[in-house]
C-alpha cells in the first residue's frame, strides 16, 4: 500500500519503508527505523525536527526550515532544496543531485550525503 501525509509522526505508525519528497522529487527512502534515527538529506532532519514532543524541555537540535519556498510554476535549477537548505554550495544550484544508496537500502538525493 501507499500512504501519503506530511505528518512524519503518523507514518511512523503506519508504515515500514518512508519515501520523503520535496517540491514532487524523492529526495530521501529508507527503512523506517534508518529514517527516523538517522536522517540523511536536510529536508528529512528538518521534518523531524517539526514533530512535536509533549516534553516542554526538550530542544531539538535539528534546525526549522528557512529560505525561500519556490514556486511550483517556475522551480530552481539544480536540486529544489538549494534555496532553503543550510548546506547549499554551488554545485547545489546548477546540478540536480543524484539519488545514491548512501547506506544499504537507504537512498538520498544530496551532493553532500554522508558528509553532512
Amino acid at each position: 500500500y501507499l500512504f501519503i501525509s506530511h505528518d512524519l509522526s503518523v507514518v511512523k505508525h503506519i508504515s515500514d519503508r518512508v519515501g520523503v519528497m520535496y517540491l514532487g522529487s524523492i529526495v530521501e527512502l529508507a527503512d523506517k527505523e534508518d529514517l527516523y534515527n538517522n536522517p540523511i538529506h536536510p529536508y528529512t532532519r528538518a521534518l523531524l525536527a517539526a514533530i512535536p514532543v509533549a516534553n516542554p524541555d526538550y530542544k531539538s537540535d535539528m534546525s526549522i526550515i528557512k529560505g525561500e519556498i519556490p514556486s511550483n510554476v517556475n522551480l530552481p535549477k539544480g536540486c529544489k532544496f538549494n534555496t532553503r537548505c543550510p548546506f547549499a554550495k554551488e554545485i547545489c544550484k546548477e546540478q540536480v543531485p543524484e539519488t545514491r544508496e548512501i547506506e544499504k537500502g537507504h537512498f538520498c538525493a544530496c551532493h553532500f550525503a554522508g558528509e553532512i
